[in-house]
């Protein structure tokens, strides 16, 4: 009998994180299509309600995360639990495969499986109490996000409209020339891309139900709903019915505006769908998760314009 102890749980997986990112990602893809826990009207609340809270992570992560511990509350990979914690994880633990940025990916642990070193300090509020409920104002994402999309050829306006039309994206045909100011060093500057879509929001409704709309109907978009300009950005899914398309774009509303802590009518509209049909729609989790992980980045920092070579 071999004396050769084991390797710890992360050494083992190394060899996944040397995995092609293009081919993990499809073998997750296939996970989604195939599994049907998400299907059942509670399964797919319960996913929802746990990436709208687990926000330290984008929402594919988190519902990554969801898929393998349900009952994680706090992820981080082993040097973080180290350094920033002064905490290592227990023998045996298991650990959760998530997609590391710009890389293939990386491995974490839940705050469970992580015991304190001799002199560890007290873990903080962000470990143990990560879904505390916070305020419902929005700040500037608004802007910002309305900002970003130009980058895709939306032009978001305000206008006063019926009390019970919150807003709509359409396509622009002809395209015409859209300015975009984009950010950073390399690629400063004014730039024009093609006018395709017009995003419009009720002037007279509050900041929150504006960014709501504005994250519903960008969420038609980014799901493919109006086709796309590139494949190689959001798919071009433009034949979903009426019915699945809705649940989609109202999804992703829910995420993004839950994970900001902002009460939307999505909640009410998902309530309403999941009490009167034992299954969800046809849908796909991986156009909703990308939808609303995009949108909340959009929310958060300028983005830089889509790279020629993928048009």
């Amino acid at each position: 009998m071999s004396s050769a102890h084991p390797a710890p749980p992360g050494e083992q997986l190394s060899l996944w994180a040397e995995m092609d990112r293009g081919l993990v990602k499809r073998s997750l893809d296939e996970l989604f299509t195939l599994a049907r826990q998400y299907r059942s009207g509670p399964e797919f609340k319960k996913l929802l309600d746990f990436v709208a809270r687990f926000r330290f992570y984008a929402p594919y992560n988190a519902m990554l995360v969801h898929v393998q511990m349900p009952g994680a509350t706090f992820v981080a990979p082993p040097s973080r639990w180290l350094w920033d914690y002064k905490r290592t994880i227990k023998a045996g633990s298991r650990p959760l495969v998530i997609l590391r940025p710009m890389g293939p990916v990386m491995f974490v642990f839940d705050v469970s499986d992580t015991e304190a070193m001799e002199g560890a300090p007290p873990l903080p509020k962000e470990v143990t109490d990560p879904f505390e409920v916070r305020g419902g104002q929005i700040g500037p994402e608004l802007e910002m996000v309305a900002g970003n999309a130009k980058r895709d050829g939306v032009e978001v306006t305000a206008q006063r409209l019926g009390s019970q039309s919150a807003g709509q994206i359409e396509t622009v045909w002809p395209p015409r020339p859209l300015a975009v100011t984009f950010p950073g060093k390399s690629e400063p500057g004014l730039r024009f891309v093609p006018l395709q879509y017009a995003l419009v929001l009720n002037a007279s409704h509050s900041r929150e139900a504006q960014f709501a709309t504005l994250a519903h109907e960008l969420a038609h978009l980014y799901c493919g709903h109006l086709g796309t300009p590139n494949d190689r950005w959001w798919p071009a899914r433009e034949h979903l019915d009426l019915e699945a398309r809705e649940f989609e774009a109202e999804s992703v509303c829910y995420l993004v505006c839950g994970r900001l802590g902002i009460d939307n009518p999505s909640e009410e509209y998902l309530s309403g769908y999941l009490q009167g049909h034992p299954e969800v729609p046809n849908i796909s989790l991986e156009c909703v998760m990308k939808a609303a992980g995009l949108i909340e980045q959009m929310g958060c920092e300028r983005l830089k314009p889509r790279k020629e070579a993928e048009k």
